[in-house]
């Protein structure tokens, strides 16, 4: 179209209309004007071509999938509202099929054509036709939005202005891309504000501050947090390093400057140390301090460091006096006699001594580092026949959730054998593992004084023979035996010392005494192992012989008369001759006690005594 410039036309050329809306566009584009405004202006200079000619642009969301009207000026605002209307009631938007950005608004069958119906059926109703639907397009080929052109007239529709529908289409590219890229820019900005107030707040939360070294210079930087640490202003100190390192105390200031120069010579990733520094008012806080070189020169030279200080005073505190409760449970079990330990077993059988007090040294001669290695080193040191009992108890123990008890012996390259009594409570883990607290000590003495007293209780103090009471118990055994098995035999004897009474008067009740020993001598000299012997009564002894018959028990008690004859007693150079009478039964199977095949030998040894002594009579059943 060409520019009518003659005299006398003062009716503006509509290309220069569209030229003045164009500059115009341009002009709220590059001073960034609001997207809406400059929406406008583009909608106008399609009017500025030709007045017939309205247009509306919607644009789609940052998500793509929903339209809203973007600009509409010349549109009645009853239209503008039914079209805001249909594109809510449109709900997600599916871009329908385009032919060189032009989208046909009568074909297909989807959800987008019976859109573009309706949009077109509503333009009639007011007095309109849709006579171009084009894409709007950014520089990616992404869609931006739709533009929509009308004509005020039903016989105008046509693409007879799509070459400026194409300006303008440009221009709202552009403008809606500037917009989105404005908005990003924007958000951008706002998360980038809002990390650094959260990190700020942060920092300042947690008592830590920056510092900034420039090596080359020899000058450091510290933010006003890291000054308030040791309660300096930030208007005070200086930023000198070589005046940093004097506020360090003394006792740290080598292994700082040690850590500081393996960073710079990059033997460690960063710089990490806890020390104590000096404050405002004199004393010392405990601080962490971090760093690394953010910066080197070509030879690797270290130019400057970025770091933070934390103050760890009180956390150094807590930890000082955790440790201090620590050292004293750890001293208090390793002062006590004994073994202090916690034991943990596994639910696939591997066993474990998390803790052992020093005591382990003593208990098992094992150290603390060689337990905690291998556990099984105490399977070792236990004593063979009890090493069963104790891998059951323990599983019991572990099974039942019951506490653990028991006493063992241990076979040790020091001290040989050894008692031990351990308790231990379990507890059940959330892992299925089974854990226990326990303590073992040294029952060596214990169970000493226990054999000693079972000794005095079981054994006569005179002949170190066991008494009555023992003796009896071991008849019972005996006749229990013989009942059970009606071929076992049992033989048991009574001897009782001749003239007893007349020794006692004639020499004194001490050479009785040895002369009670004497007797109890031969008697366990001629013994087998599993026969038994014992004082049951005054001058009285009792024997018992496992598996013999009474000719046998016969033969047993002349060897005790023959050796009692041939090593007679003597005493204060008086030699004095002593004889035994013996009495000999059997043990019955009808026996109701003990106490019955006892006074059977006690019968014979009656006969023998009435029948002149030094004799051996056999029990008639």
């Amino acid at each position: 179209m060409t520019l009518d410039t003659s005299p006398g036309n003062t009716t503006p050329d509509p290309q220069q209309k569209l030229l003045t809306a164009i500059n115009s566009t341009l002009a709220h584009i590059a001073r960034g004007a609001p997207l809406a405004h400059t929406l406008t202006c583009i909608v106008n200079g399609i009017e500025a071509q030709n007045p017939d000619i309205t247009a509306a642009i919607l644009l789609l969301n940052e998500e793509g999938n929903r339209l809203h009207l973007g600009a509409a000026p010349h549109l009645a605002p009853d239209y503008r509202n039914a079209i805001d209307g249909i594109v809510t009631d449109a709900g997600v938007w599916t871009h329908p099929p385009a032919t060189n950005g032009v989208i046909p608004i009568t074909a297909g069958n989807n959800e987008a054509s019976r859109f573009w119906r309706s949009f077109r059926e509503l333009a009639l109703q007011h007095g309109l036709s849709v006579c171009s639907t084009m894409q709007i397009r950014s520089a990616a080929d992404s869609v931006l939005g739709i533009f929509v052109t009308y004509s005020r007239k039903t016989d105008r529709a046509s693409d007879q202005h799509r070459p400026a529908i194409d300006n303008v289409a440009t221009l709202a590219s552009i403008a809606i891309e500037r917009n989105i890229n404005e908005t990003s820019i924007k958000k951008a900005a706002h998360t980038l504000r809002e990390a650094e107030i959260r990190m700020a707040l942060a920092i300042e939360g947690s008592g830590t501050g920056i510092w900034d070294r420039h090596i080359a210079t020899g000058e450091i930087h510290y933010s006003p947090g890291w000054k308030a640490i040791l309660g300096y202003t930030e208007s005070e100190l200086s930023n000198k390093i070589t005046d940093s390192y004097t506020r360090v105390h003394p006792d740290d200031i080598a292994f700082v400057q040690a850590a500081m120069q393996a960073h710079f010579e990059q033997k460690t990733e960063s710089y990490a140390v806890e020390h104590r520094i000096r404050c405002k008012d004199g004393s010392y806080k405990w601080i962490s301090s971090r760093g690394k070189v953010v910066s080197r020169d070509s030879e690797g030279k270290p130019l400057r460091m970025i770091g933070t200080t934390t103050d760890i005073t009180a956390m150094r505190a807590l930890s000082d006096k955790l440790q201090q409760s620590v050292d004293l449970i750890t001293c208090l079990t390793n002062e006590v006699p004994g073994l202090v330990y916690q034991y943990r077993l596994l639910a696939n059988g591997e066993a474990s001594f998390t803790y052992v007090s020093e005591g382990v040294r003593d208990i098992y001669e094992i150290t603390p580092e060689q337990v905690a290695d291998n556990a099984e080193l105490i399977h070792a040191v236990i004593h063979p026949e009890d090493l069963a009992a104790y891998r059951t108890s323990l599983q019991a123990s572990a099974a039942n959730l019951q506490p653990w008890h028991l006493v063992y012996r241990v076979v040790l390259p020091r001290q040989g054998l050894r008692w031990r009594h351990g308790d231990a409570q379990p507890r059940r883990l959330h892992d299925g593992s089974t854990l226990w607290h326990g303590f073992i000590t040294d029952v060596t003495e214990r169970k000493r004084i226990e054999s000693e007293l079972q000794e005095f209780a079981t054994m006569d103090f005179l002949t170190q023979l066991p008494n009555r009471r023992h003796f009896m118990a071991r008849m019972e055994e005996e006749l229990a035996q013989v009942q059970n098995a009606s071929d076992t035999r049992v033989a048991v004897l009574m001897c009782d010392l001749d003239h007893f009474k007349t020794i006692n008067d004639s020499y004194g009740h001490a050479i009785g005494d040895v002369v009670l020993r004497h007797f109890a001598v031969i008697l366990r000299a001629e013994l087998r192992k599993n026969d038994t012997v014992g004082r049951v009564g005054g001058e009285e002894f009792a024997v018992i012989l496992s598996g013999v018959s009474t000719a046998e028990a016969h033969t047993f008690a002349q060897r005790v008369q023959k050796q009692l004859a041939a090593t007679p007693v003597v005493a204060n150079d008086i030699t004095i001759p002593v004889t035994v009478s013996i009495g000999i039964a059997c043990m019955n199977e009808t026996d109701v006690s003990a106490d019955a095949s006892l006074s059977r030998s006690d019968s014979a040894l009656y006969r023998a005594k009435n029948g002149g002594r030094n004799r051996i009579e056999i029990a008639i059943d």
